[in-house]
């Protein structure tokens, strides 16, 4: 049985449901968020909208929210079901949601720094306040999104709080399967994709055999991104090897339509799935705990800030890295660089008496 595809991407019939799960939510937030619309009923009726044409026509603004990231975290609009916005700025009637503006958002900030909410936080729900108003303003159901200009709380530190590891740790975690199974050698590729290509969780568990593509005479991976966006990255030869070796072993090598990374598991059912981001965390926990690796916060993100670190630190242009990895802005991939963090580079080693 293949995958279902989802707002254009594969995913796991589990995580599917996950998905459905969170727009039904959302969904149902948003429209007692700005009040039940029915425009077929007097009461429920909506202020027109002018389209392009000049035609008046009814617009639902939640029918805008449904387009959204099919799995994993979402950041973004988490933080829309306990927002808690209408209350602190005074809006009693949904349908005032309409003439919102500027000063309703700064009464809502001060709202939150009032209850004493840390800067990321505000700075998370400004942001997801402001992806609302976005969407609300493509489906022309609003003129404009007041939260454009509303300063946020600045950042305490350049640096994001997702760990990275030092080489030497990186090879321990590397040479840590036993590739003498069928699952090391598994693992093994897993472990090399994700540190020689800084891919995410996501990424790596949508690969499939006919992802491995050959463009220039080099050997690259497509990976689907956040946002239904592709890339396209070349295959480092240390992570080529590892692959190749497990289709070697795994006997899949020929199913282009079928996942690259699969359960080891006989508990399958005939079913031809892809491993899961819950599967690939509990890999990582257990070679992390193998070769000691204690660090708060230590998990698949981790490889992923260890692979950015690592090409930096080789002069690599932070430019191609933010393409490398899919940042849509370099500001984020400089919060993965933990150059600053080295510390057997610090002063403290420099001081003799």
């Amino acid at each position: 049985m293949q995958e279902p595809v989802f707002a254009g991407r594969r995913v796991h019939p589990r995580a599917l449901v996950r998905a459905i799960d969170r727009r039904i939510a959302l969904v149902h937030h948003i429209t007692a968020f700005i009040g039940a619309v029915d425009p077929a009923r007097p009461e429920h009726a909506l202020p027109a909208a002018l389209d392009g044409a000049g035609r008046r026509e009814h617009v639902i603004p939640s029918a805008a929210l449904i387009q959204l990231r099919p799995f994993g975290r979402e950041p973004r609009q988490r933080p829309l079901r306990r927002m808690r916005f209408r209350q602190p700025v005074g809006i009693e009637d949904p349908h005032r949601f309409r003439q919102m503006g500027r000063a309703h958002v700064l009464a809502w900030r001060r709202d939150l720094e009032r209850r004493s909410l840390a800067g990321t936080t505000i700075r998370r729900k400004l942001s997801a306040l402001s992806s609302l108003f976005e969407a609300l303003c493509e489906a022309n159901a609003i003129q404009g999104n007041p939260v454009d200009g509303v300063e946020r709380p600045r950042m305490g530190s350049q640096e994001g709080r997702t760990p990275a590891i030092g080489d030497e740790q990186a090879r321990a975690l590397l040479s840590a399967p036993d590739t003498t199974t069928l699952q090391g050698r598994r693992d093994h590729a897993i472990l090399a994709t994700l540190l020689y290509h800084g891919l995410r969780r996501a990424e790596l568990c949508c690969l499939r055999l006919a992802d491995l593509q050959q463009r220039r005479g080099l050997r690259h991976l497509q990976v689907h991104g956040k946002g239904n966006k592709i890339r396209y990255v070349p295959l480092h030869h240390a992570a080529a090897s590892a692959i190749t070796a497990y289709l070697k072993a795994a006997g899949h090598g020929n199913a282009k339509a079928g996942p690259l990374f699969r359960p080891v598991s006989n508990n399958t059912q005939g079913a031809v799935r892809a491993i899961t981001p819950d599967g690939v965390y509990k890999l990582l926990a257990k070679y992390s705990s193998k070769v000691g690796i204690n660090v708060e916060g230590f998990g698949p993100h981790a490889l992923r800030a260890t692979a950015i670190t690592n090409a930096l630190e080789n002069n690599a242009d932070l430019g191609k890295v933010q393409e490398w990895v899919g940042h849509a802005n370099v500001a984020t991939t400089r919060l993965y660089d933990r150059r600053q963090g080295r510390t057997e580079e610090s002063p403290t080693f420099k001081v003799a008496y």
